[in-house]
């Protein structure tokens, strides 16, 4: 039957709705309270809708507005395409160019009644347009834009078998003089790409042995080898790489760096991409950052309750030098962001300076460091102290300069969040002081550290529980005898590999962390220069807990396992 036509305004100003367009999309995570609250003081300014205000700000899009409106309206809502399989004739009905325009994919057609998926319920030129072009009546199914696109990837495609793919490079790489350019070069490039973007890869490696090009995807901080290609390839696909990032495909003695974008089911994906030489010719690393992502709330990072609760009251300090370390790749960065996206406020200015921006921030001012210009940390950080800021996030301390300015700026009233490579909490303070910071200086100005890294959960479709051995109870009643009751046989769980997780056992990962805030007996030991030792029984007997301590709590709630944490610490 015919779809109602309601216009998002006339749905707003609909004053029998029980819910507010704010709390729909609070209440479906599409919102944080902080995002509303500001949205909200704007409004009472500006007096605009508030569905224009959170798309201005960047908050939401219009798909997550229409979505989370699409039930009230009476339109079934998709969250996933992903087992959706269309009927052809309703293909054949809307050329692929129309359903590129228009973001719609056709799903059935009966009784000359077309049902299409779309994104905005209330895109009426798309519905007219659809029912002109093919004289049947529409009617409509709500589903997020990416998914959309990803679907419109996936059923208008002409599908390719990989090989097929590999044959029609090989024969341009051997016939062409320059093969980056030729289609089958960038057409398997391309299939390289989005299969590491399919499966979740936050880097994918292409990595030249003696006889093969060998292609590894990095999952949920492991390296997977995907496929081996033939050497013949190597030159023509990292060429077509050095192509996309905008480097010198001449020059392969040094190694190289640059970035390119990459757009892939209605997303923006940010590729930094990283040459080096090897006997066997380049190697490359391609970094996946996908900056539509939505950044994960500073709830569901994975702290445990009193560790959070720390992690809170460290944030709502109005001055002082908060830390996060860990080594490369422990989710510091994203720690640091949903700490953002918490503190964000139209009463308060925040301001970066970060390499790279990872992800853009709405209502927030970031900077990129560009040390050939340079605009380093320290330069970057003297700048932003004249822009009147409130809080301040610097990337990472990686010198005695960029230390001595963010110290200066925490003793004068800034809130500064940065991150620290260290292996554990404690070792930032020995870091810093042989920095060269005044023990006193440091005492003054160091608020707390969270010292973190990231473990592999357990796949929950494969999830099962089975008897802990001796060992594992060992284990665990060794450093949790004096604070948890075990008893003599408990049960732990693992996964037992499945097609979801890649028969790993594991999908998904969270933090384990070990978090201390600087009170007046840490700042007395500071000041005294005490060693790491007396530090760490004076937290001790603050009831501190060690990430290996963490990690063990969270092996006993089913969230990771005994060998994932070993594995890491």
């Amino acid at each position: 039957m015919p779809e109602a036509i309601v216009t998002e305004q006339e749905f707003l100003a609909d004053k029998k709705k029980a819910k507010r367009l704010g709390d729909i999309l609070v209440e479906k995570g599409l919102l944080t309270p902080e995002q509303l609250k500001i949205a909200l003081e704007i409004q009472k300014s500006t007096g605009k809708l508030l569905g224009e205000i959170l798309i201005d700000l960047g908050f939401v899009d219009q798909t997550a507005i229409s979505s989370a409106l699409s039930k009230d309206i009476g339109v079934q809502f998709l969250s996933t395409l992903e087992n959706i399989i269309p009927d052809p004739e309703a293909l054949n009905a809307v050329p692929h160019e129309v359903a590129l325009e228009y973001k719609v994919v056709p799903l059935t057609l009966e009784n000359g009644v077309l049902t299409v998926i779309v994104s905005d319920p209330f895109d009426i030129i798309a519905v007219d347009t659809l029912r002109q072009l093919t004289g049947k009546v529409i009617n409509t199914i709500v589903a997020p834009e990416s998914e959309i696109a990803k679907a419109i990837d996936l059923w208008y495609a002409e599908e390719e078998a990989f090989d097929a793919l590999v044959k029609q490079a090989l024969n341009s790489a051997r016939t062409a003089e320059i093969a980056a350019e030729e289609p089958p070069i960038i057409k398997l490039v391309n299939y390289i790409i989005v299969t590491g973007i399919k499966k979740r890869a936050t880097d994918i490696h292409i990595e030249p042995e003696k006889n093969t090009l060998v292609i590894r995807y990095r999952i949920d901080g492991i390296l997977y080898v995907w496929n081996l290609l033939p050497k013949d390839l190597q030159k023509s696909i990292i060429s077509r790489i050095k192509v996309m990032a905008n480097l010198d495909i001449s020059e392969s003695r040094l190694p190289q760096d640059g970035r390119a974008d990459f757009f892939f089911a209605g997303r923006n994906i940010d590729l930094r991409i990283s040459t080096y030489p090897t006997a066997e010719g380049e190697n490359v690393v391609l970094r996946i950052l996908d900056k539509t992502k939505f950044i994960t709330q500073i709830d569901g990072l994975g702290f445990s309750e009193n560790q959070l609760n720390i992690f809170k009251r460290l944030l709502r300090r109005h001055y002082g030098m908060v830390l996060i370390t860990g080594p490369t790749g422990s989710g510091k960065t994203t720690t640091l962001y949903a700490a953002l996206l918490n503190l964000n406020s139209t009463d308060v200015n925040i301001m970066t300076i970060e390499d790279p921006i990872e992800y853009e921030l709405p209502f927030i001012r970031q900077s990129q460091i560009n040390p050939k210009a340079g605009f380093t940390f320290a330069r970057g950080l003297r700048a932003i102290l004249r822009q009147d800021p409130d809080i301040i996030l610097v990337g990472e301390i990686r010198d005695k300069e960029t230390l001595e300015v963010a110290i200066h700026a925490a003793l004068t009233g800034h809130l500064i969040l940065s991150t620290l490579h260290t292996n554990y909490a404690v070792a930032a303070i020995s870091r810093l002081l042989y920095m060269g910071i005044s023990p006193y200086i440091l005492a003054s100005s160091l608020a707390g550290v969270v010292s973190q890294r990231l473990v592999r959960k357990i796949c929950p479709y494969c999830k099962s529980s089975y008897r802990a051995s001796s060992k594992e109870k060992e284990i665990i009643k060794t450093y949790l005898s004096d604070k948890i009751d075990l008893a003599e046989e408990f049960i732990l769980f693992k996964g037992k590999g499945c097609d979801r997780c890649h028969n790993t056992g594991y999908l998904g990962r969270t933090i384990i962390t070990e978090i201390f805030e600087v009170n007046e007996s840490v700042s007395d030991a500071i000041t005294h220069q005490a060693h790491e030792e007396e530090i760490n029984k004076i937290l001790k007997q603050q009831g501190f807990i060690s990430m290996f301590e963490d990690g063990l709590y969270k092996i006993l709630n089913g969230i990771t396992t005994l060998d994932e944490l070993l594995r890491v610490i």
